[in-house]
């Protein structure tokens, strides 16, 4: 098949576990071993699909599925979707590190729980980003119905296959089935099914990115080389739902700041009973305090600091958790669930610094919407920046992108479009655009970045055919950068609002060592986002 395939089926008469069986024999036929894999199983302790998948994989049985029907009613009656998700995205992401080629079936078709079930499947399809071929041996209204089902869920079908009386012909007169593969087949004989659609799924390259998908790559990556995050804000029951959660999925090691007996007890008050695996610091009886004011004192005694300032100021938890990442204690830090944005960066800037060759500090917020993933920037640093200070924010945000799975198309945002406005501020950033285009010659070539542009130009193809016509970037834009802080703030406020997307950061850009800072009205799933994108970075810093 050369991927993954997401097997759906919209009856019981479509014999999918037929179809299934010739995907896998295919497969098998090449020398190599495919996998097998269950979204939600009914009963796999006595399913003998299951254990004979398992078997001939070589895996044990809890390996083949991602939730048991048990579970999934378990977790959708408690209003625990997202855990459902995350734990059937962890084990297939265990599954197809071993194997190349993996056969997704959805879940049976159980007409007890039906209405449980209903908008799951589509759900967990977008989030596998596996492109799905819907079986139906009923009438082609209910091909084009379950199409439209998956569909409707983010997920990116790519055939459909008529196994009973209705046919082609009949299918294409569903304006919702144009532009997908209609194949005829009968459930008794899917034999010649595999070839057809493994030419279709090896051309197939994802265009959906769900909010639960881009966590799950980002956790993935983060669990190896495994990091140390340092939490300052222990006070805040966010932050020790977040680390304990983090701790649970043991994609981070967590280091909490603060008086331990508090932490302690108000851990055993919330029941999380991960807790017990972070280092617990308090800061003021640390046994490597001394190291760190000593090191503290060195830094910044040419700015006439004494030791005895040195040792106050380091009773500051974000001062003393950035010293903690300076001193290699910590591979980076997540704060600003209480305090503010200037509480977080200004120990960052003082100890950490930026990067040789940057000039600038700056911000970025990944904006995970229902089924792309975009990147604003500047939206929390930078008040009013010159342009030369934007394009260098334009390029670094580029690269950020291109480091978190986004394909950079950068575009420079203003009130006007191309030339059909003027002023003062569009004149900034036409300037800034052209800036950053001769500077992404050296620093990222073949960066496609555009401007000036109004934020629907940047995103919608219909607009930028009318206004930017011969743009590379606008229409399909991925990164957009605003014109200052006021417009940034805003527009990342307005879109995350309206839109009900996930707005991840604010992450810093630029420092020597990764300190990104919270929202204070960030969310358990924001604090657990950031702190991935925190160990993703030091990843990186450390090549």
């Amino acid at each position: 098949m050369g991927m993954s395939v997401f097997l759906a089926a919209t009856d019981k008469a479509a014999n999918r576990p037929a179809a299934g069986d010739a995907f896998l024999n295919c497969c098998s036929a090449g020398g190599h071993t495919p996998g097998y894999f269950k979204t939600v199983a009914q009963d796999p302790e006595s399913c003998q699909r299951l254990k004979d998948q398992a078997a001939r994989m070589g895996v044990p049985l809890r390996d083949v599925y991602g939730v048991s029907l048990q579970e999934a009613v378990d977790y959708l009656n408690a209003g625990r979707e997202a855990t459902l998700i995350e734990d059937v995205l962890a084990r297939f992401a265990a599954l197809s590190g071993r194997f190349g080629n993996i056969l997704i079936e959805g879940a049976d078709l159980v007409d007890l729980y039906a209405f449980v079930l209903q908008g799951i499947d589509g759900v967990l399809a977008a989030n596998l980003a596996a492109p799905v071929v819907v079986l139906s041996a009923a009438k082609v209204c209910l091909a084009a119905s379950g199409v439209r089902y998956y569909k409707g869920n983010c997920a990116e079908v790519i055939a459909v296959v008529l196994a009973g009386e209705a046919t082609v012909a009949q299918a294409k007169e569903y304006d919702i089935l144009k532009g997908i593969e209609i194949i005829a087949a009968k459930p008794s004989d899917y034999g010649s099914l595999p070839d057809t659609v493994s030419k279709l799924a090896g051309a197939f390259t994802p265009t959906v990115v769900t909010p639960k998908r881009f966590e799950s790559v980002l956790i993935e990556k983060a669990r190896s080389p495994k990091q140390r995050i340092v939490l300052p804000e222990s006070d805040d029951d966010r932050i020790l739902k977040a680390a304990d959660d983090i701790l649970r999925r043991g994609f981070a090691d967590i280091t909490i700041l603060g008086q331990v007996d508090a932490i302690k007890a108000k851990a055993e008050a919330l029941n999380l009973t991960n807790l017990g695996k972070a280092e617990l610091v308090d800061l003021r009886t640390a046994p490597f305090r001394k190291e760190l004011v000593d090191q503290f004192y060195e830094i910044r005694k040419a700015k006439g600091i004494t030791p005895e300032q040195a040792d106050k100021q380091l009773n500051d938890r974000n001062w003393f958790g950035t010293m903690m990442v300076k001193a290699g204690k910590a591979d980076g830090m997540v704060s600003g669930a209480v305090g503010t944005t200037a509480d977080t960066i200004r120990p960052a800037l003082s100890i950490i610094k930026t990067k040789p060759g940057c000039s600038i500090a700056s911000s970025v917020f990944i904006m995970c919407m229902k089924d792309r993933v975009l990147v604003f920037g500047d939206c929390a640093i930078n008040l009013n920046p010159t342009p030369q200070q934007l394009a260098e924010i334009a390029i670094i945000s580029a690269q950020t992108a291109k480091a978190f799975g986004v394909e950079p198309r950068v575009g420079m945002l203003s009130y006007s479009t191309g030339t059909s406005g003027t002023g003062p501020d569009v004149d900034a950033v036409k300037e800034a655009t052209e800036i950053a285009q001769k500077s992404a010659e050296t620093l990222y070539p073949g960066l496609a970045i555009d401007g000036p542009m109004q934020f629907d130009a940047a995103l919608d193809p219909g607009t930028a055919k009318s206004k930017m016509p011969n743009s590379k970037v606008a229409g399909k834009a991925t990164v957009l950068i605003f014109p200052n802080l006021n417009a940034g703030n805003i527009g990342y406020k307005a879109v995350q609002r309206t839109s009900g997307a996930v707005a991840v950061g604010p992450i810093i850009q630029g420092l020597n060592s990764p300190v990104n800072d919270l929202s204070r009205g960030c969310t358990v799933p924001d604090i657990i986002n950031t702190v991935a994108i925190t160990a993703n970075q030091a990843q990186a810093e450390k090549g």
